[in-house]
């Protein structure tokens, strides 16, 4: 029988649509999948607010039982709260049961190894070989263990960014902001976080018990209504966050949605004024880090797209910051993953220290244009296509890197099979939005007749 076309197994885990391609059959094959590989051990099991949680969650634990481990459930919590969980509690591994940006009907298991970053591509490509191959450790009825329950993923993960940041000067400027959570991992954490840093919080969408009020996107089609709060409620800035609460969207004093890509462009800019050094991020990241670099003579270097590849450059180039453009700040030395929360104190410290606003901080990096569509294709046809669009570009400077990337001199063009859905990616950047779209439409009805063809 074909696999679904709504089922994605790659590097970020195995995403599906409950129901369709993510069965609780499918799920605890992967848990026990995942329990073999890492060892009859603790395992943590953490969850975004999506309905289908506690199916998904079931299922998991029961694969973990199965395989001779103890799962310990560590309630509703964002990715990277459990990653930094596992990492301090020593834990053999950690599932996270979240589909991040995907809509509601989606969910997903994201797989962390002891050290808590998202196992590698080789990792992951072991997990898949032992689901596939069925031959999981079998627990006897003597052997099986029992569920642990820990509630102090929040309170950790919050107190290493406090110890990491200059809560005293934050705290004297006691920020007035509006926070957004799509009332997804975050709704409690978010919330208690800005009231320990001293800030006044107005919440936004923070009732885990009713999700997604919005596309769990952050972008800023998606996030109108926080900018209306900001400005009606003369707020000094907003924060939107994703389903997971790995992605970080800044609003401004006046309501006016900065960019996802702009999240990591401020927060490269503080570190490296205070700590110079090589900044590590995707191929599809905006060039305004390049500018940002270059102001502090600092090198850039570009990975694939993907979490767990930032991470791998970061750790050879021994990298103080780097990140993904979708608002994924990467602080190593604070934890080694994407992390919302990280943004928003990198980006209050740096308003406290500098003593100006969120739009005058923006003001200080130059401007470009980022537009971004999506094709929907079989995973099978991604490849076809793409080399039949760089046929296409043949005469053009092209990266290789992630998918097929043409560069000119003041604009670029990438076209990349996602890590996470059945599509194809196509984002273009230029100085102008009316070229960036040009270039996206040019690709965009390439594609699309390749697809149908």
């Amino acid at each position: 029988m074909r696999k679904p076309l709504s089922l994605k197994i790659g590097i970020s885990g195995v995403r599906g649509i409950v129901g369709d391609s993510l069965t609780p059959r499918l799920v605890a094959s992967f848990a026990g999948a995942f329990g073999t590989y890492a060892g009859a051990g603790p395992i943590l099991v953490g969850t975004d607010s999506r309905p289908s949680r506690e199916m998904v969650k079931q299922a998991v634990i029961a694969g973990l039982l199965g395989a001779g481990c103890t799962p310990v459930d560590v309630g509703i919590v964002p990715v990277p709260a459990l990653q930094l969980h596992v990492r301090e509690a020593h834990a053999f591994g950690g599932i996270c049961v979240t589909a991040s940006h995907n809509p509601i009907q989606w969910n997903a298991l994201k797989f962390f190894g002891p050290d808590g970053i998202i196992l590698r591509p080789n990792q992951a490509a072991e997990l898949v070989d032992l689901y596939h191959q069925g031959v999981y450790t079998r627990a006897l009825a003597d052997d099986i263990g029992t569920v642990r329950r820990d509630d102090t993923t929040l309170r950790r993960h919050r107190e290493a960014i406090l110890r990491a940041v200059d809560v005293a000067a934050i705290r004297r400027r006691k920020f007035r902001v509006a926070v957004d959570c799509c009332n997804g991992a975050a709704s409690l954490a978010t919330p208690a976080f800005l009231r320990a840093l001293g800030c006044d919080v107005m919440e936004y969408y923070t009732n885990p018990d009713e999700p997604f009020p919005r596309d769990p996107e952050p972008t800023p089609e998606h996030i109108v209504e926080l900018c209306r709060v900001v400005k009606l409620a003369d707020a000094e800035i907003g924060f939107a966050q994703d389903a997971d609460a790995d992605r970080l969207a800044i609003v401004d004093e006046t309501g006016a949605p900065l960019g996802e890509e702009c999240t990591l462009a401020l927060a490269v800019r503080h570190v490296l004024r205070r700590t110079p050094g090589p900044v590590v991020v995707n191929v599809s990241t905006s060039r305004m880090i390049d500018d940002v670099a270059a102001a502090c003579a600092c090198p850039v270097v570009r990975t694939r797209v993907g979490e767990v590849n930032v991470v791998e450059g970061m750790a050879r180039h021994q990298a103080a910051i780097g990140g993904e453009g979708n608002g994924g700040v990467i602080v190593p030395a604070i934890n080694p993953c994407r992390d919302s929360f990280v943004g928003m104190a990198l980006i209050l410290e740096a308003l406290a220290l500098d003593g100006g606003s969120i739009s005058a901080m923006r003001a200080r990096i130059p401007t470009y244009a980022l537009v971004k569509a999506k094709l929907d294709c079989p995973a099978r046809d991604i490849a076809p296509a793409l080399r039949a669009l760089q046929d296409r570009y043949a005469a053009e400077t092209v990266d290789l890197t992630d998918g097929l990337k043409i560069l000119w001199p003041d604009r670029w063009l990438q076209a990349r099979g996602s890590n996470t859905e059945p599509i194809i990616r196509v984002t273009a950047e230029a100085p102008a939005e009316a070229a960036a779209r040009a270039l996206v439409a040019e690709a965009v009805g390439v594609l699309e007749g390749l697809v149908r063809a």
